[in-house]
């Protein structure tokens, strides 16, 4: 696996950082390792894992088995926002939460820092101020070494990104953004900002939710059972079947089986090989619930889709374009006139 700077930081991660939601969910400790061991052994060093993965236990899975490993040797990030209590102060970016969160976060991951420290998503109730400044503390006490943020919109990160500049803060090095080949508004501000301002992109949902992975095809009538879309259907997931059973899932879909009998590979691969192959993508974030469907995922690094793919999958997955997204229609007919 090859190597990446994180944005404009001197830090090196790998190509495909692996979450790890479905630890502690969806897989026990000892298949947990499993996973954790053969990333590590193609060279992934860059783990992303989350205070409110099934309450904790995502990070204290990847504590316990850290605890076998050199620490330093691995890029460990986590995040805070969510509901981690039933009390008024258990949730959001106030000082008090992100405190008391690293403290936890801390203990639960066995160790004395975080590599990444993420805000989870925008907080409307907390000053940004409040929230940007704890983050800055934390960096300098020691306990955090980069920040980041995910799920934010393009205005709330360029806002982050002037307060922590005016301030002289410690600022945001990377946003972890839902981006694929079925989600692709991302690019309408998110991208640009993150390539203007030096961060990286580190996108999670590559596959999403299975819908890339090969497993869907035009005319199914419904999905395979114990599939993820199967159980998204059941739980209300964003990615169910009623949301994206529609025209342009199937267009991207045969697009996506075309280019990857092409190129000699899986669907799954190929989606995720399109995305490093993106501005400003520094390594989409890869999960797995069982081993197989790791070395998989594993196996779209080490090569690249040709220009000719790479535009195929573009010209099958573009979004309508509406004003003032399609900006560079109106400067290119200004050029002409000036």
């Amino acid at each position: 696996m090859e190597y990446r700077y994180l944005g404009r930081t001197g830090l090196r991660v790998s190509e495909l950082c692996l979450g790890t939601m479905t630890l502690g969910r969806e897989l026990g400790e000892n298949d947990s390792f499993s996973i954790l061991n053969r990333y590590a052994e193609e060279g992934g060093n860059f783990l992303d894992t989350a205070d409110v993965y099934t309450r904790g236990a995502s990070e204290e899975i990847v504590g316990n088995w850290l605890q076998n490993q050199q620490r330093d040797d691995f890029v460990l990030a986590t995040k805070v926002r969510f509901p981690m209590g039933d009390g008024p102060n258990d949730i959001g970016l106030s000082r008090k939460h992100i405190m008391s969160g690293i403290k936890e976060s801390l203990r639960r991951l066995k160790t004395d820092y975080i590599d990444l420290y993420q805000v989870h998503a925008w907080d409307p109730r907390t000053p940004l101020e409040e929230t940007l400044s704890t983050l800055n503390d934390l960096v300098r006490e020691g306990l955090v070494r980069y920040v980041g943020a995910s799920n934010f919109k393009g205005w709330q990160l360029q806002k982050a990104i002037d307060l922590s500049k005016k301030h002289g803060w410690e600022s945001f090095v990377c946003l972890q953004p839902q981006y694929n080949l079925l989600t692709r508004a991302t690019e309408y501000e998110l991208i640009d900002v993150c390539v203007n301002e030096g961060l990286g992109v580190i996108p999670w949902s590559p596959l999403r939710g299975g819908w890339l992975s090969g497993k869907f095809h035009r005319n199914m009538e419904k999905p395979p059972e114990n599939s993820r879309i199967a159980v998204a259907d059941k739980e209300g997931w964003s990615e169910s079947w009623s949301n994206y059973n529609n025209e342009f899932t199937w267009q991207v879909i045969d697009a996506l089986l075309e280019v990857a009998e092409d190129a000699g590979k899986s669907p799954a691969q190929t989606a995720i090989n399109w995305l490093l192959q993106k501005p400003g993508v520094t390594a989409p974030i890869i999960g797995a619930r069982r081993l197989d469907q790791l070395e998989a995922n594993l196996g779209a690094a080490g090569w690249s889709l040709s220009s000719e793919q790479v535009a195929a999958l573009d010209k099958a997955s573009n979004l309508s374009i509406s004003y003032p997204y399609n900006q560079d229609a109106i400067d290119q007919r200004s050029k002409g006139r000036e």
